[in-house]
């Protein structure tokens, strides 16, 4: 069983070398026990610029090599992660909080060495467009016009990473940059950044040339808007809220940064009269608790038809009595707790301004009488659309029910929303489950399920984001289009 060094030096990665921090170390609790379990290290602003510097210079080398010798390295980085990730599981496990369960199967491994596997494939995108005869005319002869369209690498990618699931996100993220040919520079979130740290180590084992994965961390914001200004980055990679999100926007825009943001969600669930309310309601619960709630896809805002909304609200009560919350390192724990006091409060606060509103708290909504930052799953009934519970996002194990009368009002009051990152329908009518998921503005729909296509692209209408990633989509979203045209 990995344990965790509390002790350890933790140092930056820039330009191939870890380097000591600085302005010195903050402390990394753990959301159970509100113990330390680690001290990472606090870059300074100069640190920021070094980082981006550096992976400018790497960057000609490594967009130069072939595709395929730099699928190697990422395949070589997901072989490392595999076999290192049994070593990280108590590290990451107390930094995040997440259960043990969660920790195992997609915080560290799997799904982060997954994503390398799949960008260590080559993929070949450039097209080669069909000859199109053009007339005699200012410009030349008369002729047949051919042309190429290539991806070039964006360039320097800053790489500025969630606290719900960091080495995923991170692999997510860097996977198909470095597939493209950008180099990266990574800034971990605050709260869980010892993860990604020693996904850094893991790079370095894997052989990557000086500069072309580079970690600075802090918990300050001065690092990342550092980066955001930096005329050494190119592009901007970044998943968190939208209000953060719209920053990194605006600042962004003054060095016409390319910008891919996966952004805040409050996911509509939207259970048709004849849908199966067992299914409904069991995926509900398993992403109502999963992570404590700190998922931005979860379907978090329930439309449920008006025939069975009371049925449907007493079988999601009945699921929160299975939910367990406590320990994130028993295994029989459902709910483990949120990252920080201070998101523990302003989830608790978000509850209390919906009973206050007027919804009818079902369940939860005590706070567990346990060490560390815990909610209960809580689930608030009789909600109207005008409600801030209704309109903002928890982050937290929170669910908000309103009820409708038929498809139109269940379409209008999905999409009465400044967020749209996935969705679901659930309905025995697949031909009508579909039409209704047409209907609605955003990213994803998931069809009488919860588990998303992973190669599928990814992100969100309005206020959840900008751009696409995951698979194929994925170098294209690390990509400039070149068109190379010629005389045939």
């Amino acid at each position: 069983m990995s344990t965790i060094d509390v002790d350890k030096n933790w140092k930056l990665l820039i330009n191939g070398e870890w380097v000591e921090p600085g302005a010195g170390h903050y402390d990394i609790v753990d959301p159970h026990t509100t113990k330390v379990v680690g001290r990472a290290p606090e870059a300074t602003v100069e640190q920021a610029d070094d980082a981006a510097g550096a992976a400018k210079a790497a960057l000609s080398g490594w967009k130069e090599l072939s595709r395929e010798e730099r699928c190697a390295y990422i395949g070589r980085l997901g072989d490392e992660i595999e076999k290192r990730s049994p070593d990280w599981v108590a590290t990451v496990q107390a930094e995040t909080g997440a259960t043990i369960g969660t920790t195992e199967t997609l915080q560290v491994g799997g799904p982060a060495v997954d994503r390398f596997r799949y960008y260590a494939k080559p993929i070949d995108l450039d097209e080669s467009l069909a000859p199109i005869p053009t007339a005699a005319g200012p410009l030349g002869p008369a002729g047949l016009l051919s042309a190429q369209v290539k991806r070039q690498p964006v360039g320097v990618v800053a790489a500025i990473t969630p606290y719900n699931f960091p080495i995923t996100n991170v692999a997510g993220k860097i996977a198909p940059a470095l597939a493209a040919g950008c180099t990266t520079v990574i800034k971990p979130a605050p709260q869980d950044p010892l993860g990604i740290l020693l996904v850094g180590e893991a790079a370095q084992a894997a052989g990557f040339p000086a500069g072309v994965v580079n970690i600075v961390n802090g918990s300050r914001p001065d690092v990342p808007a550092a980066l955001v200004d930096s005329t050494d980055v190119n592009m901007i990679s970044f998943t968190g809220s939208s209000p953060v999100g719209a920053k990194i926007m605006e600042s962004g825009g003054k060095t016409m940064k390319r910008l891919l943001m996966e952004l805040g969600g409050k996911g509509a669930a939207i259970v048709t009269e004849d849908a199966d309310l067992g299914t409904a309601a069991q995926s509900i619960a398993t992403v109502w608790g999963f992570h404590a709630g700190q998922i931005c896809t979860a379907p978090t805002r329930v439309i449920a038809h008006r025939d069975i909304y009371d049925q449907l609200v007493e079988t999601l009560n009945t699921f929160s009595g299975f939910m367990k919350v406590g320990d994130p390192t028993d295994r029989s724990t459902i709910i483990g707790p949120v990252i920080t006091e201070l998101h523990r409060d302003r989830v608790e606060q978000f509850i209390q301004s919906g009973i206050d509103d007027g919804a009818t708290l079902v369940c939860g909504g005590d706070r567990p009488d346990l060490p560390g930052y815990f909610v209960a799953p809580t689930l608030l009934a009789d909600c109207t659309p005008d409600m801030h519970v209704v309109r903002e996002e928890a982050f937290g194990p929170v669910i908000v029910v309103l009820p409708y009368d038929d498809d139109e009002e269940a379409v209008q009051l999905a999409n009465d929303s400044d967020y749209g990152l996935y969705s679901y329908v659930f309905s025995a009518d697949t031909k009508r489950a579909f039409n209704i998921a047409g209907r609605l503005e955003s990213g994803c729909v998931g069809l009488n399920l919860i588990q998303p296509h992973m190669e599928a692209p990814f992100g969100g209408f309005k206020m959840s984001g900008v751009g696409r990633d995951r698979g194929k989509w994925g170098i294209d979203a690390y990509s400039e289009l070149q068109s190379i045209n010629w005389m045939a």
